[in-house]
């Protein structure tokens, strides 16, 4: 038996609830993982929720990272005693994910854990670190360097938003943050944010072009503000779009795309290939002060994911929510 978080629904009731399961429950996979640590991110607390339908079959267990070690393998990548980690691949949603002390998943969603980097840590970067990475990644390779000019990162008190302004800023760009928390300036200062501005000024609709302000962005909020700040963006820029808090629509016209020449560049975190994983993995290991893990984390234990929930999805949490499973 091992606990875990199972949600339910039957006859239109839908529950979570913190419950013990026992090993013959687990599903089909070729590698068992014993879970030291897992994440509580904005999609999982949809699925606690029940808030948005994101849960595509039931009972599920949430959970769209977790980091641990492997119990048993038939997979050829991996052996009893393996430190992996996973991100994605519709964990939490369409199979059993990682707010559980075990999981059985196929193997080919796993990627060997840094050998610099401890469970915990991975899990405090977590998918929002890693998407944040592959942001960057995807810029840096359509040209974004330092002296580009300024990087704007949307959503900057989020998981994702925190990670963009300490990497970028520990690779040496100068970062503007967009935040709709004006008290949090001095934490987004921390992470290496040199300019701090008002999510107001992106989110309401604004016109075809704006004034040419930034370089490059990293937008995780979608909607009005990625139309305002693809807008705002200078001759030949980019744009990382990853995220859809503001909403999924896109509100926008041609214009800075055929009259500056901006492009926008999507990025799919959930089914990234092993070889893009991995990289962005071990850049993450190399390009992250792990100082700065305990300014954008905060830990919590299995039982207190459920309350958790809600918080995050109120915006009453700053930064990742790492799940120690056996607590």
């Amino acid at each position: 038996m091992f606990n875990a978080i199972l949600i339910e629904k039957n006859d239109d009731v839908y529950q979570s609830n913190l419950t013990e399961i026992q090993d013959t429950q687990l599903p089909e996979g070729d590698v068992t993982v014993r879970v030291a640590f897992s994440t509580l991110n904005y999609k999982d607390g949809l699925a606690i929720t029940g808030r948005s339908p994101v849960v595509r079959t039931f009972p599920m267990v949430p959970g769209i990272d977790l980091a641990g070690t492997v119990e048993m393998s038939n997979h050829p990548r991996y052996k009893a005693g393996d430190k992996v980690l996973l991100n994605g691949w519709s964990v939490g949603e369409k199979y059993w994910g990682g707010l559980s002390q075990k999981a059985r998943l196929n193997g080919d969603w796993l990627i060997p854990l840094p050998e610099s980097m401890t469970e915990r840590q991975a899990m405090a970067i977590g998918t929002a670190g890693y998407t944040a990475m592959l942001c960057i990644i995807s810029l840096e390779r359509h040209g974004l360097t330092p002296e580009r000019g300024e990087v704007l990162v949307t959503g900057a008190n989020g998981g994702v938003g925190s990670f963009a302004i300490a990497l970028l800023a520990n690779q040496g760009y100068s970062v503007t943050a967009s935040t709709g928390r004006l008290e949090e300036a001095e934490y987004l200062k921390s992470l290496g944010a040199t300019t701090i501005i008002d999510r107001a000024e992106l989110s309401s609709p604004g016109r075809a072009l704006g004034k040419e302000k930034w370089a490059a962005a990293i937008d995780s909020v979608g909607s009005h503000t990625l139309a305002n700040v693809c807008a705002s963006t200078c001759e030949d820029g980019l744009v990382a779009t990853c995220g859809l808090a503001q909403g999924m629509d896109f509100p926008a016209t041609v214009a800075p795309f055929i009259l500056r020449g901006v492009s926008l560049l999507g990025i799919n975190s959930v089914t990234r290939p092993y070889d893009e994983r991995v990289e962005a993995w071990q850049r993450l290991s190399t390009s992250l002060d792990m100082t700065q893990l305990d300014a954008i984390t905060r830990e919590i234990g299995l039982s207190e994911v459920i309350p958790t929930a809600s918080e995050l999805l109120d915006g009453k949490v700053r930064g990742r929510i790492v799940v120690d499973v056996n607590r």
